[in-house]
């Protein structure tokens, strides 16, 4: 074989050997925050990244929002239309912020990453992939940027291929104090409104435990009665209403049904739309 005949494997991308990336905390506090908000049935979170691209080729990511989607092994489903009226919302404010890029969590890129990466590539050219592990694994936030690079076998186009480009996550001394503090109390879910009033009454609880153990101390003789301690006890009993017990179980009853009622429209309401965004999305991909 001639050696103007062979076929050449090669990679073909824009240039990225001066290509790095700049985020600054409040994307990372943003998508914490979406990470903890997320749906009940959402792995991950996916997003749009604002920000612009300096003179020495750096991109600046300066901010961020969360874009709702469906995920499966076979497919990723975006709204696009949700996406499209968010960016316009953020260019109001700022116009200079353009799409840089978009963000998921986790660790490193999935199988459907290359999937989303396609749709970002038709908003703007190279876009940057940010990946941020929101369990702070080890105490650590593990954030990487990356790039897609295409895979070629002479004119034929094979597969993409994600590269990491340098990531730089500067602060001042308030948002490093910040960012360690969410290190050290990341959560995985927001607790529901059910589970933060089950929260809530176990430690009046405990605080009612408290009390009494307090006064039958202050009656043995094992504390010194504190005249203090004693008014407030006093005034709280006092502002108690006279309620029998099975008035009281009645009110905190009605409240409670109430309460699930609205958990119970509320929950439709987040069906319909749901339904309404992936027959939206549907319809713009047909």
């Amino acid at each position: 074989m001639e050696a103007g005949d062979r076929t050449v494997l090669q990679f073909r991308t824009h240039s990225t050997a001066n290509l790095s990336a700049k985020v600054h905390p409040l994307v990372v506090f943003n998508i914490c925050d979406c990470y903890v908000r997320r749906p009940d049935q959402a792995e991950r979170v996916i997003g749009t990244l604002l920000g612009s691209v300096l003179s020495d080729g750096t991109v600046d990511i300066r901010n961020s929002y969360a874009v709702p989607h469906t995920e499966s092994a076979e497919q990723v489903a975006l709204d696009i239309e949700y996406h499209h009226n968010m960016l316009v919302s953020h260019q109001k404010v700022n116009p200079k912020e353009v799409i840089v890029g978009w963000y998921s969590t986790g660790l490193g890129v999935t199988g459907g990453s290359a999937l989303i990466h396609d749709f970002y590539s038709r908003e703007v050219p190279n876009p940057v992939h940010l990946t941020v592990d929101t369990e702070f694994r080890n105490g650590e936030g593990i954030i990487k940027a990356y790039v897609s690079v295409n895979l070629a076998l002479g004119d034929r186009q094979l597969a993409a291929q994600f590269q990491e480009i340098p990531l730089d996550l500067r602060m001042v001394e308030a948002e490093r104090l910040g960012f360690d503090i969410l290190k050290t109390t990341a959560v995985d879910k927001l607790p529901s409104d059910l589970e933060g009033m089950e929260v809530t009454m176990q430690r009046l609880l405990a605080l009612i435990d408290d009390i009494y153990k307090h006064v039958d101390d202050v009656v043995e003789g094992r504390v010194t009665a504190d005249n203090s301690i004693g008014r407030i006890i006093s005034d709280t009993v006092a502002a108690l209403p006279k309620l029998s017990p099975p008035a009281f179980d009645k009110l905190v009853n009605d409240s409670l049904q109430d309460q699930l009622l609205l958990l119970y429209l509320s929950s439709i309401t987040r069906t319909q739309l749901g339904l309404a965004e992936k027959l939206n999305t549907a319809a713009q991909i047909l």
